[in-house]
């Protein structure tokens, strides 16, 4: 047997691997355990504490040694962690370069990004199928969720509350129409319906719960774990929303193999430096765009846009088209906001845009006058 065969041999049988541990974090931890430091994975974080699984179990640690200013910095759940073998309090002293992460803009005006899970695999989009579907936040969830690096998947929950079997399949073609590359799956936590397919999938790596309050997280959780292990509540009969039911972004290993990190429900989905998640999710209008006769085809009035061609065609949704506008405008002014050459560049073209239409009025007065 080889030295690489002996270390995956004992990446496989540490007794971290039910929560990932593998041959690369191994490796990545190697000059932390010459220092004495036990390997471990953030399960949960509250108030400059974090709760932290390791060989030898459950731990609580300080970040007081790891809480930068930045914070896309700071610990999260899902992270690979130093800690110190022995102590009161025992410290983070460092944690492994992420492989992904999935961020978001915090609500505030101070232009900051929030992280919400590191080192994911999958991303997956909780739907609730008991109110109206909005397509829209859909598309912004999966933004975010490309953006980090994670596979994404949609879940339409609840789907034992679709009258029936022709209603759910267009819903679900709705959906994969609105998220193309994208797994679509309909589930119902009550009757077990498309649950066996969503464990095949994340009992292999670690997998990020995501949607809105009332989306049925809680609930879908419980049945990948087998038991009642998160709290839930009923969504409101008037608008399906739900209560806060998870407060905190909890991590937890699965019976059938691999790890679900359940978060609380996500009111703003704000996005933070995404581009490329949105050029993702809307991947048709970008090959489309390819095809204009100018580069610089903003896709309104341009002679030969293959975008505005496909809209006259009934090919491309007009409601697509506006989705993906907002995005991207959306993700520039959150970029410009720690970026003052993108400012410069907004500004300029603003002018521009501006000095344009003065001339046009002009224009038009003069054919009055």
């Amino acid at each position: 047997m080889n030295l690489s065969s002996l270390s995956a041999s004992s990446a496989s049988s540490h007794p971290l691997a039910p929560y990932g541990w593998d041959e690369a974090w191994e490796a990545e931890f190697s000059s932390y355990g010459e220092q004495g430091l036990l390997p471990g994975r953030v399960v949960r974080v509250d108030r400059g504490q974090c709760d932290v699984v390791t060989a030898d179990g459950l731990l609580r640690a300080d970040t007081a040694f790891v809480t930068p200013h930045d914070p896309l910095r700071v610990v999260c759940t899902g992270d690979w962690v130093a800690v110190e073998p022995a102590g009161y309090p025992q410290y983070v002293r460092a944690y492994l370069p992420r492989r992904t992460a999935f961020v978001r803009s915090t609500s505030s005006k101070r232009s900051e990004g929030q992280i919400l899970a590191a080192n994911v695999d999958h991303a997956i989009v909780a739907v609730s199928l008991a109110v109206e579907l909005d397509l829209g936040r859909i598309e912004r969830f999966l933004a975010l969720a490309w953006e980090s690096g994670a596979q994404p998947l949609v879940v339409l929950t609840k789907a034992d509350l679709v009258p029936d079997a022709v209603t759910l399949a267009h819903l679900v073609q709705d959906v994969e129409t609105t998220a193309p590359g994208v797994p679509v799956l309909s589930v119902s936590a009550l009757d077990g319906a498309g649950l066996d397919v969503l464990v095949a999938v994340v009992s292999g790596g670690t997998s990020v719960l995501l949607g809105q309050s009332g989306a049925g997280k809680s609930t879908l959780a419980n049945a990948l774990l087998g038991e009642d292990v998160m709290e839930v509540q009923a969504a409101r009969d008037v608008d399906g929303k739900g209560r806060h039911t998870t407060t905190t972004r909890n991590l937890l290993a699965l019976p059938g193999g691999g790890v679900l990190i359940d978060t609380p429900g996500l009111r703003g989905v704000g996005l933070w430096d995404a581009e490329a998640g949105v050029g993702q999710v809307f991947s048709e209008i970008e090959a489309l765009a390819e095809r204009c006769r100018f580069q610089d085809c903003a896709h309104e009035s341009e002679p030969g846009c293959a975008v505005r061609s496909a809209i006259d065609a009934g090919e491309l949704p007009e409601r697509r088209m506006e989705s993906y506008r907002k995005l991207m405008r959306e993700n520039q002014r959150i970029v410009a906001k720690t970026d003052a050459r993108l400012r410069a560049e907004i500004k300029r073209d603003w002018k521009r845009k501006g000095a344009e239409g003065r001339a046009a009025m002009e224009a038009k007065r003069g054919r009055w006058q």
